[in-house]
């Protein structure tokens, strides 16, 4: 008996630690380049291979202990006035997220509108700017949940009152994020990328509670390149920093694109990634034609392997992209920013 109530507080225990963790760190993917709008507003209709895109990620994180939470996200995004900029271009686009976790089904909600200003520099680089603004909702539901004086000395009691100083289970919130991209190709065979963001730069208010809790800044960086090695494979390398309320995550890795069809039009990529002191992250994919579908499982390596038995997450990545059926010579010029095949 002493054993199972060990048991069941140690979950407990570790079930609300989960809980505030995910609610005080914002909604992240490891396919973090298929989710370009969510890591970058910069991002937004910077599309080295088309004119415009959609996409769509599905994560599913944690299934195997008390507290597992999914996310989902979609995006588009499309650039306007190429045909009137000569060495620019603006782009445009949305991105809508959701994320449900822990047994007080705390959801997040967000929506975003973004904007950036593309300006080529020469023959060979590219500098971007990018801004987004949205609304954000958070909710919990507190007749699910459990807390220290609900114990009743063999379990703990969701009907027995609380004196926790809850003042609402929903809230609601407006949202800035800024961000700036810089892009190098030299030759059609290589391209670099990297980029810096800021998130939540207003800092909202997020609290359940009569309080002043704030959503700190988020700071991100990323550097990536796509080499084309031969007429069949191109190996895309790169590297990604979070930072937020003292938290970091760092991952690297890279993922390498085969080309089955001669024409580039069918292509099976692979890949491999570490996120540091949490999890590998192998990934598979397939494209047809303008369509890539990815498909990505973490591994995990850190303390809670014990808990999980390593069964971290998976995660899937669609995205749609192309070009506008009467794109002129400037676009067509910018299609061949990204080595293709």
């Amino acid at each position: 008996m002493k054993k199972l109530i060990v048991n069941i507080t140690v979950g407990w225990v570790i079930g609300m630690l989960l809980a505030i963790s995910a609610s005080a760190q914002d909604l992240h993917f490891t396919q973090y380049f298929n989710s370009p709008l969510t890591t970058n507003p910069a991002n937004t209709g910077f599309i080295p291979d088309g004119n415009f895109r959609v996409g769509a990620n599905y994560r599913d994180q944690w299934t195997s202990i008390p507290v597992p939470y999914r996310t989902m996200s979609a995006y588009g995004d499309f650039q306007l006035l190429s045909d009137r900029l000569v060495y620019g271009w603006l782009g445009v686009g949305g991105v809508v997220l959701r994320d449900v976790a822990g047994s007080g089904n705390l959801s997040s909600t967000k929506g975003y509108a973004s904007i950036a200003y593309h300006q080529l520099l020469g023959e060979s680089s590219l500098l971007s700017l990018g801004f987004q603004a949205g609304a954000a909702n958070k909710r919990v539901d507190i007749t699910k949940l459990t807390f220290g004086d609900q114990w009743n000395g063999k379990f703990f009691d969701s009907r027995m009152p609380t004196a926790e100083p809850f003042t609402q289970s929903s809230v609601n919130y407006f949202d800035l994020n800024v961000g700036m991209n810089y892009a190098f190709f030299p030759t059609e065979n290589l391209y670099i990328n990297t980029g810096v963001a800021v998130q939540h730069v207003n800092t909202p208010r997020e609290t359940f509670y009569d309080g002043e809790n704030k959503v700190p800044r988020r700071y991100t960086g990323f550097l990536n390149a796509s080499i084309k090695t031969s007429d069949v494979l191109i190996v895309n390398p790169s590297a990604y920093y979070s930072r937020q309320a003292g938290v970091s995550e760092f991952v690297i890795g890279l993922n390498a694109a085969y080309n089955l069809s001669g024409d580039g039009d069918k292509q099976v990529s692979g890949g491999i990634y570490y996120r540091a002191k949490d999890a590998a992250a192998f990934m598979v994919g397939y494209q047809l034609s303008n369509i890539k579908l990815q498909f990505s499982y973490d591994v995990t390596t850190s303390n809670l392997a014990v808990s999980n038995s390593r069964r971290g997450a998976y995660e899937i990545g669609l995205v749609y992209s192309g070009l506008y059926s009467n794109r002129g010579f400037n676009n067509a010029k910018r299609s061949t920013i990204c080595p293709s095949f």
